[in-house]
């Protein structure tokens, strides 16, 4: 699987978004779980315009041409992120298993939003401009992410199993959550999008 894997979305011929799978922030993503960095990835961004099949159905049909084009994948681990205000409806919605909350972790300011010490060094994402130097940039510590998982296989689903807590909640609905569309540009060449006639046979 190339660094990031941009999966388009159609809707009768009209593009309407993209899936966006990658290494992500954590170089050891799939460690904890005893598989290496080929074998582990994250769904970095969910990000559509107006659309009119629910984001649950376009990301479960990504996560099925990712199964299918990058054999290898054995878990998506993907997070939503409290301080946002989102508690992971789209994941809830799509059947995702959630393990709790991943460890806080240090972000810096730069180029207009706060992003993890990794993207900012090393341009992680092919949308960021290097920065050698962080020191001089605002930072702050961040409070742990709800973590999800997606497991590929049978092996990796019982694990993920043992681990499983109940979902959070919140006041709003997870049907209203489940539209949460996060905006987030890579830089890696896009896969074959997805055609409306996809959509309709999910």
């Amino acid at each position: 699987m190339p660094p990031l894997v941009k999966i388009g979305a159609w809707e009768n011929e009209r593009f309407v978004g993209v899936v966006l799978f990658g290494r992500g922030a954590n170089n050891a993503i799939g460690k904890e779980f005893g598989l290496t960095q080929t074998e582990a990835c994250e769904l970095v961004r969910v990000a559509l315009h107006k659309h009119f099949f629910p984001v649950s159905k376009i990301g479960a049909l990504a996560v099925r041409w990712l199964k299918k084009h990058s054999p290898g994948i054995r878990l998506i681990v993907s997070y939503a992120d409290e301080q946002q205000g989102h508690i992971g409806g789209i994941y809830q919605a799509m059947g995702w298993i959630y393990v709790g909350k991943s460890q806080g972790s240090v972000e810096f300011f730069h180029e207009g939003r706060w992003k993890h010490s990794r993207e900012v060094t090393s341009g992680a994402f092919g949308g960021c401009r290097k920065v050698k130097d962080i020191s001089a940039l605002p930072k702050r510590k961040t409070i742990g992410k709800h973590k999800y998982l997606m497991p590929l296989d049978e092996e990796m689903r019982s694990l993920a199993l043992k681990l499983a807590k109940p979902y959070p909640k919140k006041h709003a609905s997870v049907s209203s959550e489940a539209l949460e569309v996060h905006s987030k540009v890579g830089g890696a060449a896009p896969t074959r999008t997805l055609q409306s006639k996809d959509i309709r046979n999910v």
